[in-house]
């Protein structure tokens, strides 16, 4: 599969396999074991879609060695602020069975997401998580983010189209 390198030199799979709304563990389980096997090298959950313990089983029954897969994670609304972030990030790395992240993202931007940014910058300065980024986060969400905060996301999924023309100045034509 194609892969990109991020600005911190960390190479990511530009294809990978998502496990929302696949509540059933042995579902899920079955899922990445299968993607695993076809070629799948970034597989991403998130703690709110409740599988990140199957999404872990899957990685280490594969047979693949850990720094093979690319994990990606998200913290949840609920879980956004310093101390909560630190916290959920822990039960991550519990509920998967590994000892760092390669990537960690703001799911929503609710919350105390600013606080939420400054124990992901610490983890990712601890080599906990290999990047760290912005998951629906708009134009001026980023923008306040990255006035305090010390270091640029090196993933952002963008909300929305329009987002993409606030945020960049690109016009598409019908």
């Amino acid at each position: 599969m194609k892969q990109t390198k991020l600005n911190n030199g960390v190479t990511m799979p530009l294809q990978g396999y998502g496990v929302f709304q696949i509540t059933d563990e042995t579902i899920c389980k079955a899922g990445v074991k299968a993607a695993l096997a076809a070629g799948y090298r970034l597989i991403d959950t998130a703690a709110c879609y409740g599988n990140e313990r199957a999404v872990g089983a899957a990685i280490r029954e594969s047979g693949i060695p850990r720094e093979e897969i690319f994990i990606s994670s998200k913290v949840w609304i609920q879980d956004a602020g310093y101390e909560k972030t630190k916290a959920s990030f822990t039960k991550t790395l519990e509920n998967l069975g590994t000892d760092y992240l390669d990537l960690y993202l703001i799911h929503m931007p609710y919350g105390d997401y600013h606080g939420a940014w400054r124990a992901m910058e610490e983890l990712y300065k601890a080599g906990k998580i290999r990047a760290i980024g912005d998951f629906e986060l708009t134009a001026d969400d980023l923008a306040k983010i990255h006035h305090i905060d010390r270091y640029k996301p090196l993933i952002l999924d963008i909300a929305s189209i329009d987002e993409v023309h606030r945020l960049h100045g690109i016009t598409f034509e019908q």
